[in-house]
């Protein structure tokens, strides 16, 4: 075929098809009897080749490279652009959220528009130190928009800076919930435990309802940071979380503290809750409720912490023992 008719039938133009032939891509190997430069079958194939790895998003040289090399992995060449086709995107998303949030603060004057990027680089700067001092110490001495602080801290794997965001959220108040509500929905699990603990040091009483929504949390991490944190609220929705958390040996020193807070205000009879799962603990379980039952001031805890005066480990009854010489004589 000559190159008019390949043009026609293949939909590459003749003027890509002269570029193709100068690079070394796909040069006509055929003359017909007049002299003129054909295409072979072979030819057209090698063109469908060159078009079908350009629509995968290579280059015209990365294209001939592929093509030269005698081992060419389709496989290899897909994962190398699915990575690079990733970062693209990534970049592609990071600059949206900047626009957006410029956009989001209204911004009068180029001035202002500098002012909004130069915070949202310090936020995501690959120092640690620099994105606190953003939040601590925030350039020019404005506040960082909320929206960018909920961003920053769902994203944060820095302790110290989580820190330091989630100080700055709280003060915030009520105005960050949204944004950490749909983190808490998040699939991505780290984003949930950040979430939570974020809502955790909200002190208003909006946050009591997504924190009761964290115990379904298919992730026990969620779970528990949102039962500790309603207990600190004296809400008890959470109690039975912190009973499995006594019982499991998770965080227990902090979930009986919890309890011992929901006791003292009257929100559940956590004594008998830490009892019932008495019945099917073993030696290390019983003595983390035996201790945690020293949290709670109340004639139910006395009652079972007599009872594990009798209890076949040494170290229960030792430990039940302890604890009651302390209690003041009721």
């Amino acid at each position: 075929m000559l190159i008019g008719e390949v043009a026609q039938r293949c939909g590459v133009s003749a003027r890509m098809l002269r570029h193709y032939h100068r690079l070394g891509l796909v040069a006509p190997t055929g003359r017909t009897t007049g002299g003129y430069r054909q295409y072979s079958a072979d030819d057209v194939r090698r063109l469908f080749h060159v078009e079908s790895l350009r629509t995968l998003g290579l280059t015209l040289e990365e294209v001939k490279e592929a093509l030269a090399e005698p081992d060419f992995s389709p496989d290899d060449l897909i994962d190398d652009v699915i990575s690079r086709t990733r970062e693209r995107i990534e970049a592609e998303r990071q600059l949206l959220a900047r626009l957006e949030r410029v956009q989001h603060h209204a911004p009068n004057d180029w001035a202002d528009v500098v002012r909004v990027v130069t915070q949202a680089r310090a936020l995501e700067s690959d120092s640690g130190a620099r994105r606190q001092q953003a939040v601590l110490a925030p350039a020019d001495d404005i506040a960082i928009a909320v929206d960018d602080l909920v961003a920053a801290v769902l994203a944060e794997a820095d302790v110290n800076v989580a820190g330091a965001l989630r100080w700055a959220l709280a003060r915030t108040g009520v105005r960050s919930l949204d944004g950490l509500v749909t983190g808490l929905r998040s699939t991505e699990v780290t984003i949930r435990r950040r979430a939570v603990l974020a809502i955790s040091g909200i002190d208003v009483a909006e946050a009591t309802a997504p924190l009761r929504s964290a115990l379904d949390d298919v992730d026990v991490d969620v779970r528990d940071r949102a039962a500790i944190a309603l207990a600190q609220r004296g809400d008890a929705a959470g109690a039975s979380v912190l009973v499995a958390m006594v019982n499991a040996g998770r965080r227990d020193v902090e979930a009986a503290e919890a309890l011992g807070c929901l006791s003292a205000h009257g929100c559940t009879d956590a004594a008998r809750l830490l009892g019932d799962a008495l019945a099917a603990a073993d030696a290390g379980s019983r003595l983390r409720i035996t201790q945690a039952l020293g949290e709670i001031d109340s004639p139910t805890a006395d009652g079972l912490l007599v009872a594990l005066t009798t209890d076949p480990d040494r170290t229960v009854r030792a430990t039940a023992a302890v604890i009651l010489d302390a209690r003041p004589r009721r």
